[in-house]
C-alpha cells in the first residue's frame, strides 16, 4: 500500500496573526472564553516556527488557563478554556457528554435545499489526503449537524446559516457542507476553485456557546458576532 501524501495546503507556511492580546470575552475564577482569529493554531503545532497559539497568548496574562476544546486554524470564534485542572475535567466531561450547545455561523455558496435541516454522515480520515476528513459510510464515526437558513443573497448566490453540530469530528462542519453541495466560502480544502479563493478567509465563525456554569451551576450564554 503506498504512503498517504500530505495535501498541498498542508505545506503552506504557517503565517498567524499579528499578537495584539487575547480577546477575552467572559473571564471569572473558574473559566474564560476567548475568541480565536482565524489563522491562529489553538495549540502549538509540529515543527520549528509552530510554537505561537491561541493557548500561549492567553497564558501570557492567565497564567493558569487550560483548553478544553479547539477549533480549526482557518476557523475563528468562541474557545473555552478552563482555570486549573479540576475545572479542565469537568469541562471536558461536560463536551464529551454533549452539555456545551454550540453555534456556528457560515457563509455557504448557493441556497440549502431546506430552510432548516439535518447532515448525518459518518466521517473519518483522508488518509491519502492529509489533513482532508471525508464521509465514509463504512468506517466513519457518526456525525451529526443541524443547520437553520438566516439569509440568502440572490446577487451573489450565497447563503448565510446558523449550524448546529451535534458532534464534534474534525472538519465536521466543512464536510457536511461539502457533501450537502454548499461547500462554506473561502475553504481552500473541500470547496471548489471558485468559491476557495472568493474570500480571504474560511466564513466560518463559532458565534456562540451555552453550557451550565460548572462552579456557580447557572446558565452560561456566551455570543461573539461573526466577523463576516
Amino acid at each position: 500500500m503506498p504512503s498517504p501524501q500530505p495535501s498541498a495546503l498542508a505545506a503552506l507556511p504557517y503565517a498567524p496573526p499579528p499578537d495584539r492580546g487575547p480577546e477575552i470575552a467572559y473571564l471569572d475564577a473558574s473559566l474564560l472564553l476567548v475568541n480565536k482569529p482565524a489563522g491562529l493554531l489553538a495549540v502549538p503545532g509540529r515543527g520549528a516556527g509552530m510554537d505561537d497559539c491561541l493557548l500561549r497568548r492567553v497564558q501570557a496574562l492567565v497564567d493558569d488557563a487550560l483548553l478544553v476544546h479547539r477549533l480549526d486554524l482557518h476557523t475563528s470564534g468562541l474557545l473555552v478554556l478552563a482555570r486549573g485542572r479540576e475545572m479542565q475535567r469537568r469541562l471536558a466531561g461536560d463536551f464529551a457528554a454533549r452539555r456545551v450547545h454550540k453555534r456556528y455561523q457560515a457563509v455557504v455558496a448557493g441556497p440549502p435545499p431546506a430552510i432548516s435541516g439535518t447532515i448525518d454522515l459518518p466521517l473519518a480520515a483522508d488518509w491519502r489526503q492529509r489533513p482532508r476528513q471525508k464521509v465514509d459510510r463504512l468506517t466513519g464515526k457518526p456525525s451529526l449537524t443541524r443547520y437553520q437558513l438566516l439569509s440568502h443573497d440572490p446577487a451573489s448566490n450565497r447563503s448565510r446559516l446558523a449550524l448546529f453540530p451535534e458532534t464534534g469530528r474534525t472538519h465536521q462542519l466543512r464536510v457536511h457542507l461539502q457533501a450537502l453541495g454548499h461547500a462554506i466560502i473561502g475553504d481552500r480544502l473541500y470547496g471548489d476553485a471558485n468559491g476557495g479563493s472568493a474570500a480571504e478567509r474560511l466564513l466560518l465563525h463559532a458565534d456562540q456557546l451555552r453550557f451550565v456554569h460548572p462552579a456557580s451551576g447557572r446558565q452560561l450564554c456566551i455570543d461573539s458576532p461573526a466577523p463576516f
